[in-house]
């Protein structure tokens, strides 16, 4: 873009089917014309979610302006250009064309699909979830086969809507939104399900397909994220009734009996285990 020296980095993520990355980088151009194209195909349809640095996106229909909070998807077989000019970083999701005809019904992409997936609105809860899970692989190791599902299924939902009847999508928004407010002390599987746009009862259903109730699950994540605000040694000042609340527990009393139920110690008794241990240090050969 300028003549400054390109600065990049780039984690990539391959599962069986589908190619995830996490890019960032000072401002730049990328393009794919028709001659590279030839001669490098990638027989894929790439998915840019924009998350920081505004991009400019030629293609052979015209010209789209993204930001931060959108994403464009394109099949990276025709030509285009884009560009940043003061840097970017975004994720991609890589989807070969035989997946992408398959859960679309056959619709090739003639133009990119520019969608917001920066609101958990109910017109955009499934990209945002998309977006949450792309992330969410790529900061940790998950199971392929089910993260790569909930891919496909969230993608045909935002193009096409749920054609597979499995519910897959909604369960993919519903974890993704318990995920995100773990901390909210009046979290429930009625307020799941609404903001999903669901019943109880088809929430309750889905979640029992995977041998465990929504109620049960957000047990678990709640005493999960506890267990890690009681073992790491950064929130060894915070108190226990503050951990307890960030878990939405509004009562310590409670959280204490809920916790020891589950791991058969009580807070405090793992908190002091924790610190017992000495640091881990990094040596260096």
């Amino acid at each position: 873009m300028d003549e400054q020296p390109l600065q990049a980095a780039e984690i990539n993520l391959h599962f069986p089917s589908l190619k995830l990355a996490s890019v960032r980088g000072s401002a730049q151009v990328v393009e794919r014309t028709e001659a590279f194209i030839r001669r490098h195909p990638m027989n894929s349809v790439a998915v840019f979610f924009a998350l920081e640095g505004e991009a400019f996106f030629y293609h052979q229909g015209g010209f789209e302006a993204l930001k931060p909070g959108q994403a464009v998807i394109y099949d990276v077989d025709r030509p285009f250009m884009r560009g940043f000019s003061s840097g970017l970083r975004e994720m991609v999701m890589t989807v070969p064309h035989e997946d992408y005809l398959e859960i679309t019904g056959g619709r090739a992409l003639a133009k990119p699909i520019v969608f917001d997936f920066r609101q958990e609105q109910p017109d955009s809860r499934r990209a945002f979830t998309l977006a949450r899970l792309v992330s969410d692989a790529l900061s940790r190791s998950g199971d392929a086969e089910s993260t790569e599902a909930a891919a496909f299924e969230l993608l045909s939902a935002i193009l096409v809507g749920d054609r597979s009847g499995t519910g897959a999508s909604h369960l993919a928004a519903a974890r993704c939104y318990i995920t995100e407010h773990l901390g909210d002390i009046e979290l429930n599987v009625a307020k799941v399900a609404s903001a999903v746009g669901i019943s109880e009862r088809h929430l309750a259903r889905l979640f029992n397909e995977t041998g465990s109730p929504p109620s049960a699950y957000i047990l678990e994540l709640r005493l999960e994220l506890a267990r890690r605000l009681l073992t790491d040694r950064t929130e060894a000042q915070s108190p226990i009734a503050a951990v307890a609340r960030r878990c939405g527990y509004a009562s310590q009393a409670y959280f204490a009996r809920a916790y020891k139920t589950r791991y058969g110690v009580t807070p405090s008794t793992e908190r002091r285990a924790a610190l017992a241990q000495p640091a881990e240090r990094l040596v260096l050969h």
